[in-house]
């Protein structure tokens, strides 16, 4: 059963995705089931979160917000003026309404991989993590990002949330609440 519906979710993938975008979904849901495995994660559903997490990522703006509207989630401010945080809630709501998927951690992995939050599973820290560590990725310290991951996943996000924070900060934009939770709950855990 499972390995016929993920192989449909990566034909879906590749349909709904640019050749680049669909790279990356594919290298996301590898390192999420190398993450898995390594960390006592089902790979299964690593797979199918990774694979799916960027499912929205090429609609358009509009057609994101009418997804939003019919999927009943009333966005934030932040999110109204930050569509770059759209795919991840109409990712969930994708996956939710039009592929039956009911899962509620492959839900909450994808529609928290963009922001993560406070009192992530580890399903969510896995393709949060995996989102920034997938083998096409080359930007500046990815390699201490890697490095950090295999110490653990908190150290990961919480390097990766360390780099994201102060980058939105610099540039003027909004940060979600829901990352400065994760930074938060990941910082007195320490």
């Amino acid at each position: 059963m499972a390995m016929d519906v993920i192989k449909s979710y990566y034909e879906l993938a590749e349909k709904r995705l640019g050749e680049r975008r669909f790279i990356h979904s594919k290298n996301v849901a590898k390192a999420a089931v190398r993450l898995a495995h390594k960390y006592g994660c089902d790979p299964v559903k690593a797979e199918i979160a990774g694979i799916l997490h960027d499912i929205t990522k090429e609609v358009k703006t509009e057609n994101q917000l009418q997804i939003v509207e019919s999927g009943g989630i009333i966005l934030d401010d932040i999110c109204k003026k930050s569509p770059q945080l759209l795919h991840a809630i109409t990712g969930m709501i994708y996956c939710r309404d039009t592929l039956g998927i009911t899962d509620p951690d492959i839900l909450n992995a994808i529609r928290y991989h963009t922001t993560g939050r406070a009192s992530m599973s580890l399903l969510e820290k896995i393709i949060f993590i995996a989102d920034f560590i997938s083998d096409e990725r080359d930007y500046p310290d990815v390699d201490i990002m890697r490095g950090e991951c295999d110490k653990s996943l908190e150290d990961g996000m919480l390097y990766g949330l360390g780099f994201v924070i102060p980058d939105l900060v610099k540039r003027g934009r909004a940060v979600h609440p829901d990352a400065i939770g994760a930074f938060n709950e990941l910082v007195l855990s320490k």
